[in-house]
């Protein structure tokens, strides 16, 4: 079984994949990781800020990996914000049946009422170096189009309403 975890910055996609992680002992890969590998190995000029293109750069290969996960009956998580929606079109329903997707969203009213935790545990996995773009703003338009596009893709997000209880049994 192949586990896609996505939805905007600071929704909680990678503590929800190491939770899982923990739990089923399935292998986990960050996009962000992979991102950054990318980058920093000069394999492409593209930028931590250029999330639009990096999707389209990215979601090719792990596309692939994915096929090759399920052909090889192997499990594996994948958490981040590079997922595009209608993923599922990239497969066919051999491949689809072994997939389980969560999109993450926090709901306005949450964001407003916490939006001091969510800064405050931002770093609960990852030691992000710099947080000052994550702003109230962002978040809520962030989260609000990651509602909007799973209500047009039909997909039933996970969404975070008055606390923070995220979790999801995949079995």
């Amino acid at each position: 079984m192949v586990i896609l975890i996505t939805g905007a910055s600071h929704t909680g996609k990678t503590v929800l994949a190491q939770k899982l992680l923990e739990r089923y002992h399935y292998p986990c890969l960050s996009l962000d990781l992979l991102k950054m590998g990318l980058i920093r190995s000069g394999q492409t000029a593209l930028t931590p800020e250029d999330d639009r293109e990096l999707t389209g750069y990215l979601w090719p290969i792990v596309r692939e990996m994915i096929k090759t996960a399920v052909e090889n009956n192997q499990h594996l998580i994948i958490e981040g914000c590079y997922i595009p929606f209608g993923w599922e079109q990239d497969f066919d329903e051999a491949y689809r049946k072994e997939i389980r997707y969560v999109c993450l969203v926090l709901s306005q009213s949450y964001i407003e009422g916490h939006f001091d935790d969510i800064k405050l545990h931002a770093s609960d996995i990852e030691q992000r170096q710099d947080d000052s773009y994550c702003t109230k703003e962002l978040l809520l338009r962030d989260n609000a189009w990651y509602l909007q596009q799973c209500r047009l893709h039909g997909y039933t997000p996970l969404v975070v309403e008055e606390s923070y209880q995220v979790d999801f049994n995949f079995k």
